[in-house]
């Protein structure tokens, strides 16, 4: 049983290491989006203004 065991836990671990790589990833995704998000709005706005004047 003590086989089983270990081949439960080794396998949790691979399971939860891939997890946090997911979260990871989605976390990092989601930060590049917001970003680019922000940085197209004040280009937008600011090239606008400047042909303006």
């Amino acid at each position: 049983m003590s086989d089983d065991d270990r081949r439960d836990e080794e396998r949790r671990a691979k399971l939860v290491k891939a997890g946090v790589a997911v979260g990871i990833g989605s976390a990092a995704i989601v930060a590049a989006l917001l970003y680019a998000s922000k940085v197209k709005k004040p280009k937008r706005g600011g090239s606008h203004g400047e042909g303006s004047d």
